[in-house]
């Protein structure tokens, strides 16, 4: 029986056959004007083997969404991914995929120097109770240390 194709990218994606972390273009969309979405998948777990917490993971996420704009005009967005094993970060017209990458190291190395959580109260959050700024740190030091797999996408 062979797989239907599926509208999402990351559904067509063999989960079986990666090796987080790693950073991989996942999706380019070109808009009626001119301007192209690029969608980039920032594995951080391994899938169906770990997840991150929730607390840490969003934590992580108000830190790259904030900081990862000190090093690039280009991000339209940082996502988490459901399954809580990474991201997904839109750029706009940027297609330089080693910028792309060294981005993602410069913010970590923010993350490890943040004294608190941007943007975690009841007035800017959703659901600001379920912040740890210490095991959004330990999840940018764990993917700091594996800095020289990123790139590498299939085991």
């Amino acid at each position: 029986m062979t797989e239907q194709k599926m509208n999402v990218e990351s559904f067509n994606l063999d989960h079986t056959k990666v090796k987080a972390p790693y950073i991989r273009l996942a999706d380019i969309k070109e808009g009626e004007k001119g301007d192209r979405i690029h969608k980039y998948d920032l594995r951080i777990c391994q899938p169906n083997k770990g997840h991150m917490d929730m607390p840490a993971l969003h934590s992580l996420e108000h830190l790259l969404a904030e900081l990862s704009r000190n090093h690039s005009d280009k991000v339209v967005d940082i996502s988490p991914m459901g399954c809580q094993t990474g991201f997904y970060i839109a750029m706009i017209n940027h297609d330089d995929y080693d910028d792309v990458v060294n981005m993602v190291e410069q913010t970590l190395k923010d993350v490890l120097n943040a004294k608190e959580v941007p943007a975690c109260t009841e007035l800017q959050c959703g659901w600001a109770a379920s912040h740890s700024l210490e095991g959004a740190q330990e999840l940018a030091r764990d993917l700091l240390d594996k800095r020289s797999e990123w790139t590498q996408v299939f085991a």
